[in-house]
């Protein structure tokens, strides 16, 4: 009988956010909104595709070199998806390709397909389409604190130079410790602050205690 996925979606032991292992991705593909949705669409393309096809093969791939063949997968989809997006527009592939190439390393490092055997094919394809869309859309969240008040601008991906500002203002121009926001070092700091809220909710609200795996007495 197929069973069902026993880690939860946001703070369970397989879920993305379990090890952090998508935080490079999230941090640099947030820096302008046109990059998140960029990379919000490929993560969702490359993990639904990587977890139908690999569950749907999953009676003839052998233990032993599983994870090279996620890795194949996960590169191939993610590949193609670059190439469908540099005929549509290469220019937004130049600027973009730096941080998709760290989708697969991030699916791989997600431990989805860890806690994916023996469930039913519909209910890894629908798991997959949610942990994408929630890495997805915190990428994208990020992406609007990130760019209005770190750059003074809203993008969009399209025209002839990849990026389209939907808003152009440099009311933000003098003062520096707003920009911050637009660089790694505040994509981190907002980062932060995210996850310690996330951790906040985890324990008030998910029955599983910040100190769980500290042993009693240390």
């Amino acid at each position: 009988m197929n069973r069902r996925f026993d880690s939860p979606l946001f703070w369970g032991n397989h879920s993305p956010f379990s090890s952090l292992c998508g935080a490079g991705l999230i941090i640099l593909s947030s820096s302008r909104f046109a990059f998140a949705i960029i990379s919000a669409g490929a993560i969702i393309w490359v993990y639904a595709l990587t977890a139908l096809v690999f569950s749907s093969g999953r009676p003839i791939i052998p233990a032993r070199g599983k994870m090279i063949i996620l890795l194949f997968l996960s590169a191939f989809f993610c590949g193609f998806f670059m190439l469908l997006l540099g005929l549509f527009n290469p220019l937004l592939i130049l600027g973009s390709g730096f941080f998709l190439f760290l989708v697969p390393p991030f699916i791989l490092g997600s431990e989805f397909f860890e806690n994916a055997d023996g469930v039913d094919l519909f209910e890894v394809i629908s798991r997959a389409l949610l942990e994408a869309a929630v890495v997805g859309g915190i990428i994208l969240a990020l992406a609007l604190i990130r760019e209005p008040l770190g750059m003074g601008t809203l993008s969009l991906p399209g025209g002839p130079g990849g990026i389209i500002d939907l808003v152009d203002s440099n009311k933000n121009e003098n003062f520096l410790f707003v920009r911050i926001f637009s660089v790694s070092s505040g994509g981190l700091l907002l980062f932060g602050y995210g996850i310690a809220l996330f951790r906040y909710f985890r324990e008030q609200y998910g029955g599983i205690p910040l100190n769980k795996d500290i042993p009693e007495g240390k």
